[in-house]
């Protein structure tokens, strides 16, 4: 019985009566419609065309070229617009001839996502249903085939029957002339005028009917409105009574006219568009808005789309081109077109302006259309969405929700502003009518193009209709409504199911005006809020009371427990917190929860961080007595530190909270509540103070917590100055001024309350400046910057206490140089500001410059040089006698100051020197010639003293860094490269060491990792390189002069013959031709190492000790080395010179074994021996054959 009614109250709402606009909630609401879905016109720059194209010239355009370029804002919304779905995959379906009905082997769930719930409504129409299969049983009259919706359900069959049923669902007229089923076939389209008087009907083989709704009586057929053999695909009624459009199976479009010339009704029909150049799949009509007197009203507009375009068109007063756009998809999809009318914001005011939509494939486009007078009509382009699946179906719901139906028959709302999808249901049990056959024109003999055959294998277009922001879908045994609910409907739905969180989220995302598809709700802020609140809170007590009773776990460990009850409690303090109702958090729930000792536990608990985001500040004084309890309880005395400082005053019991604080050290806690309770700074500020002072001023050792209390009052007492709260906020207007004074007073103060007879004058300050100097002297730098101290008064406290900062550390030893350097930083800013009143002696600047520079104190060099670098920074050095400074500085070596001031003379030879003593920056020197040198603004004279001092340091730039030296030379100074040389002859080493940075550079240019021009080095540098490689690292001789030809051969010979480095000697001997010579070395070299061998040898057997290990590998090597050359000179000698070579390696390797028989135990020589006797034999053998050796 509930389940009829339903249907019934849902097709009432589907079917009232027409009213007018502003008397309708069904029809288009104006004052619902979401202001903040506002076009700006002012955004797009609207191009005016001198010349509209011709429908003609639009048709022979070709396909892949864009007829028009996108806006810049329209491009960049298309890369990153997209309507996904984490929650589930999508896939193509694959379409086959001839079905009526998707496939469905790839079967998809709903989605229901959790943050927008059940938004769509699914009613069956049981009434409409029933009878559309009674009549197709028991009259024969065929299956649904079309469906047209207006103030009346027109449902055309298969068997050219057409059923009308009203609101009620009660069938009002059956349309069928008798021959409907033989001549015209099934019914393929419908359309009903704007008064529900007149019913057009497209048939299967091409006639066109047109019935009376009131007396049922047909009143027209027309069959010859357009090329007989192709089916009626769309047909549509304009505003215009008299003008239809519709279009066939062969892809035309026609306008039809209607007239009635005594008592004789006739028509016309009229070609706008030649499916032979292109065929047109789909037609929509643009309708009136719902706004009086509006531009669009003298025109009649219908857009239409191609496989490849789209394109809007007026059909009067003139068939005009409006606008055109490409249009790419998949070849077995169809394009789809939705109007719909949305506001505009403009300059002269809102307006409301229709926007199309147009798709194919898995691609929307959003259009809209502006009006400024029926001859002056653009459109912008302002969206483009991806979706993750293929559309067959589209249309608008709302101004702002779109209905879309993919090929898998899944139904997706789709909310356009936010590009969000809300919704997917699965509509496939609707058995859904699909027009493929019309499309095939199966009727006919399928006289059709194989392009528009396989794009219509979906085709539904006269199966889904629109009508009052719901949608019909018309199945093959049944009629479906959809509609959104209402947002007391989609709360409703979730708290049915016990889905009490989803329930409380989705309102709260009603009371915050975030959530999608809202219909329903009042226009008024207040009211809105008010009943949504309402509503909030009777789910809220349902949800604690399931939770407090039947959904908390009965049986299992505690843990089941407390997780339940710490998913339950943020739910509902997030709740009454946000429609600010706390009064219902610490009243009712709080009761009900507390009845529990462990969800009361935890609902103290879940309230902390909404504390600390400052969410809750006021809190009931019985649970603020509880929560505290609960904390000391759990011995988490911070953790309650940080809640007490973000909660109003007024919900503690101060007395208790301040014994608290103090008992456990809870700083914080003290400071705030003696602020915010009693407006007072200074008592909190000298209870602390004074904790410091025993510590710092008795130098004692600080442990953890005196550093915790010092860092807390120095931002104290800098908020206080600053006119800003602790921890957080500001201080009242009407007690800043008071604050800051007496905050200053009491720092100033020149001894305590209850001073002892050893405590220092202005204890205090002496107390903050001993812990950190820098930060309280930030403090007062800030606080001098208020208005307060522009005053005369201000003025004279300002120096007062810049008086007592300089009494207090200056000729006192207690301070480092790093503090009284910091101070007369300070006093330095101070004085260099344009409104400076400060005076400070010029002899006291002298004195500290004195105490800094102190060539007698070792200690703290590096903290005594910045102290003073930060100083001269801070007062300029015309607070100071520079040649004095300068000499200051070079006696206490205090480089850095010494640069400052040489650079300022322009002397930069003398900053090189300094950089040069300086070890700690020494490398820095580089960098620095080679800016002094590349700068145009030097003087030329400034520059050779430099390159004058440069040359005269040589020697120690290469001891520091000989590549950097090379690299400099090279490129700085590339023409003293004699020079350089000539200075470090008597030293060889160091011109060994620069020679080998500046032959290394010189690689490095070469093989690409330097790209700075290239230097010229001739064969005397590498021949001198060589000589002193010999000298220093006579081991890589031979590898080098391997590896290089920029020497002479000659002249490098007779340097390693000079040397004696006999391997260089046998490779330059070898390469200059004297084989003879180089064998001779090698050899000789061999017969070195067996010597060498046979004595180790001998020597280890008379001490019975044998270690021969290092002896038999400089033997193996010797070996290696003279037979591998051997192998490369054997191909250019005769057979009795390579005898020549190969003989005397032979007897040289065998002449030992004789010598050592007897004499060495067998173990040490044969193995090793025999080893390298038979490698020689065997490599001279070849050689004498003259074979390679692999």
């Amino acid at each position: 019985m509930a389940e009829s009614e339903e249907e019934s109250s849902c097709l009432q709402q589907v079917y009232v009566e027409k009213q007018e606009l502003d008397d309708s909630e069904d029809v288009l609401d104006l004052d619902s419609i979401d202001v903040r879905y506002e076009i700006d016109d002012r955004e797009f720059d609207l191009p005016e065309v001198s010349v509209p194209q011709s429908l003609e010239s639009i048709l022979n355009e070709p396909d892949d070229l864009p007829e028009i370029e996108e806006d810049p804002l329209f491009l960049e919304q298309a890369e990153t617009a997209s309507v996904t779905s984490d929650a589930v995959s999508f896939a193509n379906n694959g379409a086959t001839s001839g079905r009526s009905t998707p496939s469905r082997q790839v079967r998809k769930d709903s989605i229901q996502y959790p943050l927008h719930g059940s938004v769509l409504r699914h009613v069956v129409l049981r009434g409409i249903s029933s009878q559309i299969v009674s009549a197709a049983e028991r009259v024969n009259a065929g299956l649904p085939s079309a469906m047209a919706v207006s103030a009346v359900v027109a449902i055309g069959s298969t068997h050219g029957v057409v059923l009308i049923f009203d609101p009620k669902q009660t069938l009002k007229l059956c349309l069928s002339n008798g021959q409907t089923r033989e001549q015209y076939g099934a019914v393929s389209a419908l359309a009903l005028n704007n008064d529900c008087t007149r019913l057009l009907v497209g048939h299967a083989r091409g006639q066109i009917t047109m019935w009376d709704l009131t007396t049922g009586k047909l009143l027209r057929t027309i069959t010859d409105a357009h090329q007989p053999g192709s089916a009626i695909l769309h047909i549509q009624f304009t505003d215009d009574p008299t003008l239809a459009i519709f279009s066939d199976s062969g892809g035309s479009v026609f306008e039809l006219n209607f007239r009635r010339l005594m008592g004789v009704r006739g028509s016309d029909s009229t070609c706008i568009f030649s499916g032979s150049r292109g065929e047109v799949c789909s037609i929509l009509v643009l309708h009136a808005g719902p706004l009086q007197d509006h531009p669009l009203d003298d025109l009649s507009i219908m857009a239409l789309a191609t496989m490849s375009k789209v394109i809007v068109i007026t059909i009067r007063p003139k068939l005009r081109v409006l606008f055109h756009h490409p249009l790419r998809g998949n070849s077995n999809t169809l394009p789809l077109l939705a109007w719909h009318y949305v506001f505009v914001q403009q300059q002269t005011g809102r307006t409301l302006e229709p926007v199309l939509a147009f798709a194919r494939s898995s691609t929307i486009y959003f259009c809209q259309l502006v009006c400024k007078s029926p001859d002056n009509v653009q459109f912008v382009l302002l969206q483009k969405l991806t979706v993750p699946y293929v559309l067959i179906h589209m249309m608008w719901i709302n101004a702002k929700t779109l209905i879309t139906v993919d090929s898998l028959e899944r139904m997706h709302l789709v909310d356009v502003r936010h590009d969000e999808e809300l919704q997917v249901l699965d509509v496939g049990d609707v058995k859904l009518v699909y027009g493929s056959s019309h499309f095939k024109s199966l009727a006919t003999g399928g006289n059709v193009s194989p392009a528009m055959a396989l794009a219509g294998e979906n085709a539904c277009y006269q199966s889904v209709a629109l009508f009052r922001g719901q949608v019909l879908l018309l199945g093959t045994k049944s009629l479906h409504v959809f509609t959104i609910r209402t947002w007391f409907e989609r709360i409703n739905y979730l708290a049915r199911q016990e889905h009490y969180v989803e329930a409380l989220a989705l309102a709260l995302s009603f009371y915050e005006g975030s959530a999608r598809a809202v219909i329903g709700l009042d226009s008024n802020v207040e009211k809105r809020k008010g009943l949504i609140a309402s509503k909030l809170l009777r789910v809220l007590y349902e949800f604690v009371e399931a939770s407090a009773t039947k959904n908390v776990p009965t049986r299992g460990a505690i843990h089941l427990l407390v997780e339940h009850y710490e998913s339950v409690m943020p739910v509902c303090i997030e709740s009454c917190i946000s429609i600010d109702r706390t009064d219902v958090l610490f009243g009712d729930v709080y009761d009900r929860f507390s009845q529990d000792f462990v969800a009361k536990a935890l609902f103290l608990e879940s309230l902390e961080p909404y504390i600390l985001d400052d969410k809750l500040r006021h809190i009931a004084p019985a649970v603020m007595q509880e929560l505290v309890e609960n904390y000391e309880e759990r011995k988490e005395i911070d953790d309650l530190e940080r809640l007490i400082v973000h909660l109003d005053i007024m919900s503690m019991n101060i007395d208790h909270i301040v014994k608290l604080c103090w008992k456990h050290s809870l700083y914080d806690g003290i400071i705030y509540i003696f602020n915010q309770s009693m407006n007072d700074y200074i008592s909190p500020l000298e209870e602390l103070l004074n904790i410091l002072m025993d510590s710092i001023l008795n130098k004692k050792d600080l442990t953890d917590k005196v550093v915790k209390l010092a860092n807390k009052v120095l931002v104290y007492v800098s908020c206080c100055l600053a006119g800003r709260a602790y921890p957080v906020g500001d201080i009242s207007e009407s007690i800043m001024l008071q604050v800051k004074t007496s905050v200053l007073k009491a720092l100033t103060v020149l001894h305590t309350k209850q001073p002892a007879e050893e405590e220092p004058v202005y204890p205090y300050l002496r107390t903050l400046l001993h812990y950190s100097t820098r930060e309280f002297l930030n403090a007062l730098a800030l606080a001098f910057e208020e208005p307060e101290f522009e005053s005369e008064v201000g003025r004279q406290q300002k120096q007062r206490i810049v008086d007592i900062l300089l009494q207090i550390m200056v000729d006192n030893m207690e301070f480092s140089p790093t503090q009284v350097g910091a101070l007369f930083t300070f006093l330095a800013r101070q004085m260099a500001k344009a409104a400076n009143t400060i005076y400070v002696s010029r002899m006291l600047f002298e004195q500290v410059l004195e105490y800094l520079s102190n060539p007698n104190d070792s200690s703290r060099h590096e903290e005594r040089e910045q102290a003073l670098i930060e100083l001269l920074h801070a007062a300029g050095l015309q607070q100071f006698d520079e040649e004095r400074l300068l000499a200051l500085a070079e006696r206490a070596e205090f480089y850095r100051v010494c640069e400052l001031l040489y650079d300022k003379q322009h002397q930069y030879d003398k900053v090189l020197s300094c950089y040069l003593r300086d070890t700690s920056r020494q490398v820095q020197a580089f960098r620095f010639i080679e800016i002094v040198m590349s700068n145009p603004a030097r003087k030329a004279a400034e520059k050779k003293a430099f390159r004058r001092k440069v040359l005269e340091s040589i020697e120690l730039l290469v001891a520091i860094d000989q590549q950097q030296t090379a690299e400099l030379l090279a490129c700085v100074f590339p023409d003293s490269m004699h020079e350089v040389t000539t200075r470090l002859a008597h030293e060889p080493r160091l011109l060994y060491a620069f020679l080998t940075g500046l032959i290394d550079y010189k690689e490095s240019q070469a093989i690409g990792i330097k790209k700075k021009e290239g230097i010229v080095i001739g064969s005397d540098v590498y021949e001198q390189y060589i000589d002193l490689m010999c000298e220093f690292d006579p081991a890589n001789v031979c590898t080098y002069v391997k590896s290089t030809d920029a020497y002479r051969l000659e002249n490098t010979l007779e340097i390693c013959k000079k040397h004696q480095v006999m391997d260089a000697m046998a490779h330059l001997l070898e390469k200059s031709g004297q084989v003879h010579d180089a064998f001779v070395i090698l050899l000789q070299n061999l017969q070195d190492k067996v010597g060498d061998l046979c004595s180790v040898l001998l020597a280890g057997h008379e001490s019975h000790t044998v270690d021969v290990s290092a002896s038999w590998s400089a033997l193996q090597v010797a070996l290696c080395v003279v037979v591998q050359f051997c192998q490369r000179v054997s191909g250019k000698l005769e057979e009795a010179e390579r005898q020549g070579l190969w003989f005397p390696i032979l007897e040289t390797m065998m002449h030992p074994q004789r010598k050592l028989d007897h004499k060495v135990a067998p173990q040490h020589l044969d193995c090793e021996y025999a080893r390298c006797i038979v490698s020689g034999a065997v490599l001279c053998l070849q050689l004498d054959l003259g074979l390679t050796v692999l």
